[in-house]
Order: C-alpha cells, then structure tokens, then sequence
C-alpha cells in the first residue's frame, strides 16, 4: 500500500502524522541550543538550513518529526520524507514535497552514492532555497563524511547549521521511559523500569516501541507493570 500524498497527510489529524511523544519538548537531553535552533526552522520562514547527524537510536527521526509538527501547529505546511523508502525514486518523491514550507528529509545515507539521486536532491534543495523553504537533512554522520557522488551536493549540505546528537546514558533513557510511561497513562514501577533497561536492551526505538506492547498488555489484564508481570509478557512464545 502506498503512502498517502502530502494533501491527503495534511487531512489527518496531526498526533496521526506526528506521534505525540515526538515533539520538540519531550526530546530529552538536546544538545545547548538545538531545540531553539529546529523551533526557529520550523516557525520562521527563511530560516537557515539544519543538518542533524548522530549514530542509530540518538533521535533524530524524533526531531525531524518534531520539527514538521511545530512547523504545521504554527500554520505552516511541512512534509517528512524518509529516504530509505524513496531510494531510487527520488525525484518523483521529492516533487510531491514542492509546494511545503518545512521539508525534513530523514536518513541521508540510504541514497549516498547513488549518483541520480543525488542529483535530484542538489535540484531540489536550490529550488527550496531560492523560494524560502526551510530543509532539515539527517544523517548517521556529518556532510564530509558521507560517501556523496557529487562534490556539489557535499558543498550545499556543509552550508547547513550542524546538530551533532549524541546517544543518551542511562539516566537519560531513563528519563525518556518514565516520562513516555506517565504520558501513556501507564503505570511503570521503578523497580520494572530498572527491569527494562538492564534486560531488554540499551536501544532506545526499541524499547520506548516496547511501551506499546505493555500499554495494551496492561490495560487487557488491568494490572500494574510489575517485574513479573513483566516476565510474563516478554517470554518467548508469549
């Protein structure tokens, strides 16, 4: 099944387009100064270009689509493209983003080195340039290190303001949880908490996608999460 077009996305409500805990305020431990940086991208028209980059799991998809729902709350049209989707197709893709303020393009690194692509995205972002749109590009690593076929493209994308991410420690994946917990409604106690993080895995798509499960598991069996409830739900086979 294919993606709804930008016209029948900017029709649904926008915690459907934008999961409410990816929001601007709910990012913890943003580098000094991002937040005001990806507010001021999507509220101010002719804002500068951003480039964020950060290894797997630091957030970055959280801040494109963060970014894209600040952009609309704000009555502005915004579109999130990831490119691993589009890889291959991408000048199609990118014509159906022409007509949005704020276009966040998400996972540079899926058309690195696919030189057609590339092309077409040197195109695009002079055309969103030259008329105001603002571009939010992000990428496991920094312009200068992706593996691009065209000089060209490497030279518009270092023009870009950087927001290097870094991978959140314990406390801060804590935090993350507990508070995506309390805005489920779900009640998470510390010691299943600690549970979590120590047994599931460090990956933080992973587990705050883990919540879901216990959300619907707990509201089934009307019971608090516990460590063996717990236990339980996350047994093999179950």
């Amino acid at each position: 099944m294919s993606a709804p077009g930008p016209d029948a996305a900017r029709q649904l409500p926008l915690a459907l387009r934008y999961p409410p805990d990816q929001r601007l305020q709910t990012f913890v431990a943003a580098p000094a100064g991002a937040l005001a940086q990806l507010r001021t991208l999507a509220q101010a028209p002719g804002a500068d270009g951003l480039f964020l980059c950060g290894p797997a799991g630091v957030g970055k998809t959280h801040l494109a689509l963060a970014a894209c729902a600040a952009a609309e709350a704000a009555g502005r049209r915004a579109a999130y493209l990831p490119l691993q989707a589009a890889a291959g197709r991408l000048p199609l893709a990118l014509d159906a983003l022409e007509g949005s303020d704020v276009i966040a393009l998400d996972g540079l690194d899926a058309i690195a080195g696919s030189r057609d692509d590339e092309i077409a995205l040197f195109g695009f972002h002079n055309r969103a340039r030259a008329a105001g749109r603002a571009l939010l590009y992000t990428a496991r690593v920094a312009p200068d290190a992706l593996p691009l076929a065209l000089p060209d493209l490497r030279s518009r994308l270092a023009q870009c303001a950087r927001i290097a991410l870094a991978p959140l420690d314990d406390a801060g994946r804590r935090t993350v949880l507990r508070e995506r917990a309390q805005r489920r409604g779900l009640v998470l106690e510390e010691a299943a908490l600690e549970w979590l993080l120590r047994r599931v895995g460090r990956d933080l798509a992973g587990l705050t996608g883990l919540l879901d499960r216990l959300d619907r598991a707990s509201l089934a069996a009307q019971r608090r999460v516990t460590v063996p409830f717990l236990r339980r739900i996350l047994a093999p086979g179950h």
